[in-house]
């Protein structure tokens, strides 16, 4: 089904955000038609005045001229944090484009995550961005369980992406999330992308809101054998889960001579050096929450 769109008008598109891996934010879009159903920014459609379904609704941004963009020279941008910026529709409104061009020579550093390979398009822009990065969502190397979750291209297209622009020079990042107890397995996707990316990062599972159900009601119905899993972890607050994964992931990276850290928010990694696994469990170190019912830090 094709979203909803509308074309709005906004003040501004440069957010100030303490998100860990940069400074500042821009969303192009409110909404996504990748229609992810474990979106946690499915929160936003209570802003957005849009009676449609998360994943089925999407503005298109218009602000007016970025004035002197070289005063954030040297900060970290951040494209996006609450929506894909190569969802299918940028191939027609070229949103994400028109800020890169925008803020082309403006010596920021961009940090571009996806899921789509018409990031290819705009590689000549990127290219010219101090140490730009570019990531993409990776989850799973199960084309079927994939096709469940998303509507985003296939991973082996993502995969071809990646490797195209780390081939151009670009620096990118393979982001394991979310990861799903049972399904998602770690360590395969790790050895497929080493020699294409620099960095990995791992997050897990979240599931609160109104998505938690639609989850927890998708394993009950496509894998009842991981129901027990998923209510120990997300019903009783169980961290072993996690705990055993960090542990299998600290021995993996030692074995494989990996660099393996918690919540390092921005490392400097040489272009040809082998992948540094970035563990963000809650963007520090697991510990047990003191609220029943939800593991987190």
């Amino acid at each position: 089904m094709s979203p909803v769109i509308r074309e709005i008008q906004v003040k501004g598109i440069i957010t100030k955000t303490d998100i860990p891996v940069c400074d500042y934010a821009v969303n192009p879009y409110v909404g996504c038609s990748h229609g992810c159903r474990y979106c946690y920014a499915s929160f936003m459609k209570r802003f957005s005045k849009h009676s449609e379904p998360w994943g089925e609704l999407l503005d298109v941004k218009y602000w007016p001229q970025i004035r002197n963009p070289e005063k954030y020279s040297g900060k970290d941008f951040f494209f996006s944090t609450v929506t894909d910026p190569y969802n299918p529709q940028e191939e027609k409104y070229r949103r994400t484009r028109s800020l890169l061009e925008e803020l082309s020579g403006s010596n920021v550093k961009i940090t571009i995550q996806t899921k789509s390979d018409l990031v290819l398009r705009d590689l000549d822009l990127i290219r010219a961005f101090p140490e730009a990065r570019v990531g993409f969502s990776i989850n799973t190397l199960d084309e079927e369980f994939r096709s469940d979750m998303d509507k985003a291209v296939s991973i082996e297209r993502r995969l071809q992406a990646m490797k195209a622009l780390h081939d151009a020079g670009v620096r990118t990042t393979c982001f394991i999330s979310p990861i799903f107890p049972g399904l998602t397995d770690v360590f395969s996707i790790i050895e497929r992308v080493e020699g294409i990316c620099q960095l990995v990062w791992l997050e897990n599972l979240n599931l609160r809101g109104g998505y938690k159900a639609e989850i927890l009601d998708y394993i009950e119905r496509k894998h009842p054998e991981l129901l027990p899993l998923y209510k120990s972890i997300y019903n009783e607050g169980d961290c072993s889960y996690w705990e055993n994964l960090d542990k299998n992931l600290r021995i993996y990276t030692s074995e494989k001579g990996l660099k393996y850290l918690i919540n390092n928010d921005r490392i400097e990694q040489p272009f040809d050096a082998p992948p540094v696994i970035v563990n963000y469990f809650y963007h520090e170190i697991i510990r047990k929450s003191s609220r029943k019912g939800e593991c987190h830090a």
